[in-house]
């Protein structure tokens, strides 16, 4: 899938989106790519996910035991990802601010974890996520993403394959510019 038909997927539900918009990172920035309106439809996520899972090396695709994703934005391309591999697709909670297992998930010592993200613009969420693995006896081999908004940059401490990358521009809270502070900020994410 190339990048214009990755983007033409999230055109055609409206989930790439343009305003001012408060980032789960807390960054701003002028657009926002709504993943969950693009995974809504089971054919668009099956076929996002399979092309995902092609951007994989053989030899990963070979090593991985089991899909884990943080919810919320996870959820649904992490269930993907699974039947795109033929894994089994668990996913990580924060009840009290830390990601664990819950819902009687458990990992098996050593197992080799796929995480899968929907969407990364610093990373923080992403290494918190691995770092529960870990705490759960996993080990995260690489991470797969529909959306890098890093631009390459984010240090995840695993090999990274997005599907896309897109070089929105986002901004700290004292960075924003006064085009975009001038229009009412909008937090359209999962996290609060």
């Amino acid at each position: 899938m190339t990048d214009e038909e990755v983007l033409h997927e999230f055109r055609s539900c409206e989930a790439l989106l343009e305003g001012h918009f408060k980032l789960s990172s807390g960054r701003h920035s002028a657009h926002y790519l709504q993943c969950a309106r693009v995974l809504m439809n089971p054919d668009r996520a099956g076929r996002l996910a399979r092309a995902l899972a092609q951007k994989l090396p053989r030899d990963l695709r070979a090593a991985i035991d089991v899909v884990v994703s943080p919810a919320m934005g996870g959820l649904i391309i992490g269930h993907e990802m699974g039947r795109a591999l033929g894994k089994d697709a668990l996913f990580l909670e924060r009840p009290n601010g830390t990601f664990e297992l819950r819902r009687g998930f458990r990992l098996e010592p050593g197992a080799k974890v796929l995480m899968v993200e929907d969407v990364v613009t610093t990373g923080l969420s992403s290494r918190e996520a691995i770092a529960a693995v870990a705490r759960e006896g996993g080990e995260v081999i690489a991470e797969a993403a529909l959306v890098d908004r890093s631009h390459g940059s984010a240090d995840l401490g695993v090999p990274f394959y997005p599907l896309i990358d897109i070089n929105f521009p986002s901004y700290a809270e004292d960075e924003v510019p006064p085009e975009l502070a001038a229009i009412p900020v909008t937090k359209p994410g999962s996290r609060k």
